[in-house]
């Protein structure tokens, strides 16, 4: 039997990292991309032998991601997860945060993940997922004004996956902006309410169960619609 495929965007650490392993347990074929090499991906390579693939891309670079589908043209994905996120000035507002802070994340968090779904989205058939990390904190009916800069990121993600649902109807993907919750990795720091145990095989068990259905859905770990 062919193993079906997912690609994993961002992978090198954290959730991403914790996506491909979960996919590689469940007897998936995976390909994980990082910025640049990775110890732990090798690592991981060695424990699944033919089961994973490492490919070298920043997100945030077009050329990059140009030249991932180049290498991947003839491959088909069951399934394309993009994950990117930085979180910087979490305390700051708009009148104390430098400009830097907030147009890095804008560009990492928003602008690249979509960009990135939009450049390989042919290499996933009728019927395949499309799913970028986003976070409850994109979510503009629930905020509360905690992690506000990063919180605007997010939201822009949801709006501009919004405008790519629009563009892209026919394609009969499922496109999924999924929120993990707060867990503990580097980014979400060691208060976070979550180990990456707790969150990580719920998302891939939501990502599995929204197979097949198509159209944009903003949900949870549990699979629970969120409020735009």
């Amino acid at each position: 039997m062919t193993k079906q495929t997912v690609l994993v965007v961002g992978a090198s650490r954290g959730l991403g990292f914790a996506l491909a392993e979960e996919w590689l347990g469940r007897g998936w074929h995976v390909i994980a991309t990082a910025r640049s090499g990775s110890e732990e991906l090798a690592k991981l390579a060695d424990r699944f032998p033919g089961s994973l693939e490492i490919e070298t891309v920043d997100i945030n670079h077009a050329d990059g991601v140009r030249a991932l589908h180049d290498r991947l043209k003839d491959r088909r994905l069951d399934i394309l997860f993009v994950n990117a996120g930085i979180a910087r000035a979490i305390e700051e507002s708009p009148a104390t945060a430098s400009e830097g802070d907030f147009l890095d994340m804008m560009l990492t968090n928003a602008f690249s993940p979509v960009r990135a779904a939009e450049m390989l989205r042919d290499l996933v058939p009728a019927g395949g997922t499309i799913a970028i990390m986003t976070s409850e904190l994109g979510s503009i009916t629930n905020a509360n004004g905690g992690w506000q800069l990063y919180s605007s990121s997010k939201a822009a993600l949801n709006m501009l996956m919004k405008g790519y649902a629009t563009k892209y109807p026919g394609d009969g993907h499922t496109l999924l902006l999924v929120a993990p919750g707060w867990v503990r990795t580097e980014m979400g720091g060691s208060d976070a309410a979550l180990s990456v145990e707790e969150s990580i095989p719920l998302v891939v068990d939501m990502i599995a169960a929204n197979r097949g259905k198509p159209g944009l859905r903003y949900v949870d770990r549990f699979n629970e619609e969120l409020p735009w």
